[in-house]
């Protein structure tokens, strides 16, 4: 495994390169019980720790050169608040290495099957001696926040992948405009087919917070209403904040703009979405994200 160490004003922090071998419940493209090897970059806070630590499931831009950068902003934010961090690639052994923001045909990618590398990402950490085990949170915006939210929602698959699982989880600007575990959304099937309706409960296996923009056109935010109210109507611990005047890729330092290649299923013809970072948001979401990791990995007492 690579090392490698940079020096900051207050700290040494080191970083790692290297893969983790994943056995998983495997898309049509692959056999039954197939092995992957997810590469994966891991980064920690100088000292001996045991420090908690986040799993980061990167966007649909993936980790390769047309990245957004998120994983990296969240890492450098999270490391200096005292987290190692984790972002397992989800693409570029699936044949993805440029993302799949406008690519078709990407069913080996689904949220469903990237909640097997935040898993296996999970095991990994609890390997290192510098990681507490108890306290490994999840998160990830966009395609990583679907996948966050397939990673959290009780499953008989989530059931057997940890026991214990993640202490919680944060999905940014996630697509809730379909179904996870008993939460399902009624719509058809074509894109830009209105929602008709919700049912079902959303059941997050740990605390849950979902930040999103309102003018979010890419994966809106009133569905992600309903999902964390169904599960605050069970009991279950979930909270969202929806940020007014916030497009999709709030936390981005690029400007608000419109692509029309990108794959959306929310507008006619199924393509075109609006990204671009706010900065009042993003200042906000870094509180919410601090505050809320400091409330569910706290230490806990042997």
């Amino acid at each position: 495994m690579a090392q490698r160490a940079r020096r900051g004003a207050r700290a040494v922090v080191s970083s790692a390169l290297g893969s983790v071998a994943l056995a998983l419940v495997a898309p049509p493209t692959l056999a039954d019980n197939a092995a992957l090897t997810i590469p994966f970059t891991v980064t920690r806070p100088a000292g001996e720790g045991p420090f908690p630590a986040v799993v980061i499931l990167h966007d649909c831009s993936g980790l390769g050169p047309g990245s957004s950068g998120a994983p990296w902003r969240w890492s450098s934010e999270l490391m200096r608040l005292g987290y190692v961090t984790i972002w397992p690639d989800s693409f570029s052994t699936r044949g993805f290495p440029r993302g799949v923001c406008t690519e078709p045909g990407r069913e080996s990618v689904r949220p469903r099957f990237r909640a097997a590398d935040a898993y296996a990402a999970l095991a990994h950490l609890r390997t290192l001696p510098f990681v507490d085990s108890r306290r490994v949170a999840v998160m990830g915006g966009s395609h990583g926040g679907s996948s966050t939210l397939a990673s959290i929602v009780a499953s008989p698959a989530n059931a057997e992948r940890a026991n214990p699982g993640f202490a919680a989880a944060i999905a940014l600007y996630p697509s809730c405009s379909f179904g996870y575990g008993e939460f399902v959304v009624e719509r058809g099937r074509e894109p830009g087919s209105p929602i008709s309706g919700y049912r079902g409960t959303f059941r997050p296996l740990a605390p849950m917070l979902i930040l999103t923009g309102e003018l979010d056109d890419w994966t809106p935010a009133e569905p992600c209403r309903h999902l964390v109210r169904s599960a605050e109507a069970a009991g279950l611990p979930a909270t969202i904040k929806i940020y007014p005047g916030a497009h999709h890729s709030f936390d981005s330092v690029a400007p608000v703009r419109h692509v029309a290649e990108r794959i959306n299923i929310n507008v006619p013809g199924g393509r075109g979405a609006t990204t671009g970072g706010n900065r009042e948001a993003w200042a906000d979401a870094r509180v919410m994200v601090r505050d809320f990791l400091a409330r569910h990995l706290a230490p806990q007492p042997r």
